[in-house]
Protein backbone atom coordinates (compact mmCIF):
# COMPACT_ATOMS: atom_id res chain seq x y z
CA UNK A 1 0.00 0.00 0.00
CA UNK A 2 0.76 3.47 -0.57
CA UNK A 3 0.62 6.15 1.81
CA UNK A 4 1.05 10.20 1.40
CA UNK A 5 2.62 13.03 3.71
CA UNK A 6 0.18 14.57 6.08
CA UNK A 7 -0.17 17.75 3.85
CA UNK A 8 -3.90 18.06 4.90
CA UNK A 9 -6.32 16.17 6.44
CA UNK A 10 -7.38 14.23 4.24
CA UNK A 11 -3.95 13.23 2.88
CA UNK A 12 -3.01 11.77 6.43
CA UNK A 13 -5.38 9.01 6.67
CA UNK A 14 -5.65 7.97 2.76
CA UNK A 15 -3.93 5.24 1.27
CA UNK A 16 -3.81 3.50 -2.46
CA UNK A 17 -2.65 0.21 -4.14
CA UNK A 18 1.23 -0.01 -4.96
CA UNK A 19 0.36 0.57 -8.75
CA UNK A 20 4.02 -0.21 -10.02
CA UNK A 21 3.28 -3.93 -10.53
CA UNK A 22 1.26 -2.01 -14.22
CA UNK A 23 2.97 -2.12 -16.93
CA UNK A 24 2.71 1.60 -18.35
CA UNK A 25 0.53 0.90 -21.72
CA UNK A 26 -2.71 2.21 -22.98
CA UNK A 27 -5.49 -0.39 -23.08
CA UNK A 28 -5.82 -2.41 -26.11
CA UNK A 29 -7.99 -0.54 -28.36
CA UNK A 30 -10.05 -3.09 -30.48
CA UNK A 31 -10.77 -4.44 -26.94
CA UNK A 32 -12.33 -1.47 -25.53
CA UNK A 33 -15.86 -0.19 -25.72
CA UNK A 34 -17.44 3.32 -23.88
CA UNK A 35 -20.71 1.85 -21.63
CA UNK A 36 -23.37 4.14 -21.09
CA UNK A 37 -23.52 5.80 -17.92
CA UNK A 38 -27.12 5.22 -16.38
CA UNK A 39 -26.30 6.88 -12.48
CA UNK A 40 -28.73 4.32 -11.20
CA UNK A 41 -31.91 4.81 -13.01
CA UNK A 42 -33.93 2.61 -15.08
CA UNK A 43 -35.49 3.11 -18.79
CA UNK A 44 -38.07 5.11 -17.51
CA UNK A 45 -35.50 7.23 -15.99
CA UNK A 46 -36.36 6.77 -12.11
CA UNK A 47 -33.79 6.04 -9.70
CA UNK A 48 -33.49 2.28 -8.80
CA UNK A 49 -30.32 2.79 -7.17
CA UNK A 50 -29.75 5.16 -5.31
CA UNK A 51 -26.02 7.07 -4.43
CA UNK A 52 -24.95 6.46 -7.63
CA UNK A 53 -24.10 9.57 -10.52
CA UNK A 54 -21.16 11.78 -11.57
CA UNK A 55 -17.20 10.23 -11.61
CA UNK A 56 -14.45 10.24 -13.67
CA UNK A 57 -15.07 8.66 -17.59
CA UNK A 58 -14.24 5.19 -17.61
CA UNK A 59 -13.30 3.08 -20.97
CA UNK A 60 -14.62 -1.22 -20.65
CA UNK A 61 -12.02 -4.00 -20.98
CA UNK A 62 -13.87 -6.82 -22.59
CA UNK A 63 -12.65 -9.24 -20.43
CA UNK A 64 -12.92 -12.80 -21.40
CA UNK A 65 -13.86 -15.12 -18.22
CA UNK A 66 -14.29 -18.43 -20.31
CA UNK A 67 -10.69 -18.65 -21.63
CA UNK A 68 -11.97 -21.31 -24.14
CA UNK A 69 -8.85 -21.71 -26.20
CA UNK A 70 -8.29 -24.99 -25.71
CA UNK A 71 -4.14 -26.14 -25.77
CA UNK A 72 -3.21 -22.83 -27.56
CA UNK A 73 -0.07 -21.13 -25.30
CA UNK A 74 -0.31 -17.28 -24.62
CA UNK A 75 1.97 -14.97 -23.45
CA UNK A 76 0.98 -12.20 -21.25
CA UNK A 77 2.21 -9.05 -22.36
CA UNK A 78 0.87 -6.68 -20.57
CA UNK A 79 -0.70 -6.16 -16.53
CA UNK A 80 -3.33 -3.49 -16.36
CA UNK A 81 -5.53 -1.44 -14.16
CA UNK A 82 -9.23 -1.49 -15.32
CA UNK A 83 -11.75 0.60 -13.67
CA UNK A 84 -14.44 -1.42 -13.89
CA UNK A 85 -13.34 -4.21 -11.30
CA UNK A 86 -11.28 -4.29 -8.05
CA UNK A 87 -8.88 -6.81 -9.61
CA UNK A 88 -6.21 -6.43 -12.28
CA UNK A 89 -6.20 -7.88 -15.50
CA UNK A 90 -3.63 -8.74 -18.23
CA UNK A 91 -3.35 -8.26 -22.01
CA UNK A 92 -2.92 -12.04 -23.43
CA UNK A 93 -1.04 -12.80 -26.98
CA UNK A 94 -2.36 -16.50 -27.85
CA UNK A 95 -0.34 -18.65 -29.87
CA UNK A 96 -2.75 -18.11 -33.26
CA UNK A 97 -2.28 -14.40 -33.07
CA UNK A 98 -5.26 -13.51 -31.12
CA UNK A 99 -5.28 -11.33 -28.33
CA UNK A 100 -7.34 -11.49 -25.16
CA UNK A 101 -7.80 -9.72 -21.18
CA UNK A 102 -8.29 -12.12 -18.69
CA UNK A 103 -8.29 -11.88 -14.60
CA UNK A 104 -4.80 -11.48 -13.90
CA UNK A 105 -4.08 -14.01 -10.91
CA UNK A 106 -1.51 -12.72 -8.32
CA UNK A 107 2.19 -12.82 -8.74
CA UNK A 108 1.58 -13.02 -12.77
CA UNK A 109 4.33 -11.15 -14.60
CA UNK A 110 4.65 -10.20 -18.10
CA UNK A 111 6.20 -12.78 -20.33
CA UNK A 112 4.90 -15.58 -18.16
CA UNK A 113 3.03 -18.51 -20.33
CA UNK A 114 -0.51 -19.51 -19.94
CA UNK A 115 -2.75 -22.29 -21.29
CA UNK A 116 -5.72 -23.58 -21.08
CA UNK A 117 -6.35 -27.89 -20.78
CA UNK A 118 -7.12 -30.47 -19.42
CA UNK A 119 -3.49 -32.01 -18.67
CA UNK A 120 -2.20 -28.09 -18.02
CA UNK A 121 0.45 -28.18 -15.64
CA UNK A 122 -0.17 -27.10 -12.06
CA UNK A 123 1.34 -23.49 -12.48
CA UNK A 124 -0.13 -19.74 -12.06
CA UNK A 125 -2.49 -18.81 -14.17
CA UNK A 126 -3.15 -21.97 -16.33
CA UNK A 127 -6.67 -23.20 -16.36
CA UNK A 128 -7.87 -26.56 -16.56
CA UNK A 129 -11.23 -29.04 -15.38
CA UNK A 130 -11.26 -28.73 -11.43
CA UNK A 131 -11.47 -32.50 -11.39
CA UNK A 132 -8.03 -32.22 -12.33
CA UNK A 133 -6.59 -30.01 -10.11
CA UNK A 134 -5.34 -31.12 -6.02
CA UNK A 135 -7.21 -30.98 -2.91
CA UNK A 136 -5.23 -27.89 -1.24
CA UNK A 137 -4.98 -25.41 -4.34
CA UNK A 138 -6.32 -22.09 -4.97
CA UNK A 139 -8.68 -21.30 -7.62
CA UNK A 140 -10.65 -18.83 -9.07
CA UNK A 141 -12.57 -17.58 -12.10
CA UNK A 142 -14.65 -20.75 -11.43
CA UNK A 143 -17.67 -21.95 -13.80
CA UNK A 144 -21.08 -23.49 -12.62
CA UNK A 145 -21.79 -25.42 -15.83
CA UNK A 146 -19.21 -26.29 -18.18
CA UNK A 147 -18.80 -23.79 -21.16
CA UNK A 148 -20.32 -20.83 -19.78
CA UNK A 149 -17.40 -18.92 -17.98
CA UNK A 150 -16.40 -17.92 -15.17
CA UNK A 151 -18.57 -16.76 -12.85
CA UNK A 152 -17.33 -17.04 -9.23
CA UNK A 153 -14.31 -15.63 -7.70
CA UNK A 154 -13.52 -12.65 -9.83
CA UNK A 155 -13.13 -9.83 -7.38
CA UNK A 156 -9.44 -8.87 -5.95
CA UNK A 157 -7.59 -10.91 -3.82
CA UNK A 158 -10.12 -13.66 -3.78
CA UNK A 159 -10.06 -17.36 -3.98
CA UNK A 160 -11.51 -21.01 -3.72
CA UNK A 161 -10.18 -23.66 -2.17
CA UNK A 162 -10.71 -27.41 -3.38
CA UNK A 163 -11.65 -29.47 -0.53
CA UNK A 164 -12.32 -33.25 -2.39
CA UNK A 165 -14.05 -34.88 -5.17
CA UNK A 166 -17.39 -36.64 -4.41
CA UNK A 167 -18.87 -38.27 -7.80
CA UNK A 168 -19.84 -35.52 -10.36
CA UNK A 169 -19.12 -32.73 -8.06
CA UNK A 170 -15.79 -30.74 -6.70
CA UNK A 171 -16.49 -29.66 -3.13
CA UNK A 172 -14.81 -26.15 -2.27
CA UNK A 173 -14.70 -23.60 0.41
CA UNK A 174 -15.38 -20.07 -0.58
CA UNK A 175 -13.47 -17.05 0.95
CA UNK A 176 -16.26 -16.28 3.09
CA UNK A 177 -16.41 -19.53 4.49
CA UNK A 178 -19.59 -21.14 2.61
CA UNK A 179 -18.72 -25.20 1.35
CA UNK A 180 -20.33 -25.56 -2.17
CA UNK A 181 -20.41 -28.36 -4.77
CA UNK A 182 -19.41 -27.37 -8.40
CA UNK A 183 -19.53 -29.46 -11.49
CA UNK A 184 -15.93 -31.52 -11.74
CA UNK A 185 -16.15 -30.47 -15.64
CA UNK A 186 -16.22 -26.94 -15.09
CA UNK A 187 -12.61 -25.04 -15.51
CA UNK A 188 -11.48 -22.86 -13.02
CA UNK A 189 -7.97 -20.98 -13.05
CA UNK A 190 -4.94 -21.81 -10.55
CA UNK A 191 -4.35 -19.15 -8.21
CA UNK A 192 -5.67 -16.20 -6.28
CA UNK A 193 -6.84 -13.17 -8.17
CA UNK A 194 -4.93 -10.01 -8.57
CA UNK A 195 -4.58 -6.85 -6.03
CA UNK A 196 -5.29 -8.51 -2.86
CA UNK A 197 -4.48 -5.38 -1.16
CA UNK A 198 -7.69 -3.85 -2.16
CA UNK A 199 -9.79 -4.30 0.72
CA UNK A 200 -6.97 -2.05 2.85
CA UNK A 201 -7.54 0.95 0.44
CA UNK A 202 -9.03 4.39 2.77
CA UNK A 203 -10.71 6.79 0.34
CA UNK A 204 -9.35 9.73 3.03
CA UNK A 205 -11.99 12.52 1.55
CA UNK A 206 -15.19 13.03 0.33
CA UNK A 207 -13.96 14.42 -3.09
CA UNK A 208 -11.71 10.73 -4.13
CA UNK A 209 -15.64 9.17 -3.65
CA UNK A 210 -17.59 11.37 -5.77
CA UNK A 211 -14.57 10.72 -8.37
CA UNK A 212 -15.50 6.99 -7.77
CA UNK A 213 -19.43 7.70 -8.98
CA UNK A 214 -20.79 7.65 -5.29
CA UNK A 215 -23.05 10.03 -4.16
CA UNK A 216 -23.30 10.98 -0.82
CA UNK A 217 -25.97 8.90 1.55
CA UNK A 218 -28.12 10.69 3.68
CA UNK A 219 -29.76 8.80 7.02
CA UNK A 220 -32.68 7.70 7.10
CA UNK A 221 -33.40 9.89 10.65
CA UNK A 222 -33.05 13.12 9.32
CA UNK A 223 -35.91 12.62 6.50
CA UNK A 224 -39.10 14.04 6.23
CA UNK A 225 -41.67 11.30 6.80
CA UNK A 226 -43.00 11.17 3.40
CA UNK A 227 -39.35 9.77 2.27
CA UNK A 228 -38.22 7.65 4.52
CA UNK A 229 -40.07 5.33 7.55
CA UNK A 230 -37.35 6.69 10.08
CA UNK A 231 -38.31 10.37 8.97
CA UNK A 232 -39.87 12.99 10.76
CA UNK A 233 -40.42 14.03 14.90
CA UNK A 234 -38.79 17.12 17.03
CA UNK A 235 -34.67 16.79 17.28
CA UNK A 236 -32.73 14.12 17.25
CA UNK A 237 -35.63 11.26 17.81
CA UNK A 238 -35.28 7.16 17.73
CA UNK A 239 -36.48 5.70 14.46
CA UNK A 240 -39.70 4.72 15.58
CA UNK A 241 -40.25 1.37 14.60
CA UNK A 242 -39.18 -1.70 16.00
CA UNK A 243 -37.83 -3.73 13.44
CA UNK A 244 -35.24 -2.21 10.53
CA UNK A 245 -36.71 -0.85 7.31
CA UNK A 246 -34.87 0.30 3.99
CA UNK A 247 -36.76 3.43 2.13
CA UNK A 248 -39.57 1.58 0.75
CA UNK A 249 -40.82 0.14 3.87
CA UNK A 250 -38.99 -3.73 3.63
CA UNK A 251 -37.92 -5.13 6.27
CA UNK A 252 -34.31 -5.56 6.26
CA UNK A 253 -32.45 -7.09 9.68
CA UNK A 254 -32.05 -10.38 10.07
CA UNK A 255 -34.23 -10.89 7.33
CA UNK A 256 -32.95 -13.86 5.20
CA UNK A 257 -33.23 -12.41 0.99
CA UNK A 258 -32.18 -15.89 -0.53
CA UNK A 259 -35.39 -18.02 -2.22
CA UNK A 260 -35.85 -21.16 -0.76
CA UNK A 261 -36.80 -22.89 -4.03
CA UNK A 262 -33.89 -21.85 -5.41
CA UNK A 263 -32.34 -24.93 -7.48
CA UNK A 264 -28.56 -24.50 -6.52
CA UNK A 265 -29.53 -24.57 -3.02
CA UNK A 266 -28.97 -28.29 -2.87
CA UNK A 267 -25.81 -27.54 -3.41
CA UNK A 268 -24.66 -25.66 -0.89
CA UNK A 269 -22.91 -28.08 1.90
CA UNK A 270 -21.86 -25.25 4.82
CA UNK A 271 -23.39 -22.02 5.16
CA UNK A 272 -21.17 -18.82 5.45
CA UNK A 273 -19.88 -17.98 8.76
CA UNK A 274 -22.37 -15.34 10.17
Amino acid sequence: MKSFRPTTPSRRQMTVVDYSVLSKTAPFKSLTKKLQEHAGRNSQGRITMRHQGGGNKRVYRMVNFNQSKMDIPGKVETIEYDPYRTAFIALVLYADGERQYILAPKDLKVGDEIITSANAPLKNGNRLMIKNIPIGYQVHNIELSPGEGGKMIRSAGSFAEVLGQEGRHVNLKLISGEVRKVLAESLASIGQVSNPDHSLTVIGKAGRSRHMGIRPTVRGKVMNPCDHPYGGGEGCTQRGTRRPKDIWGNITGGHKTRNKKKRSGKLIIQRRKK
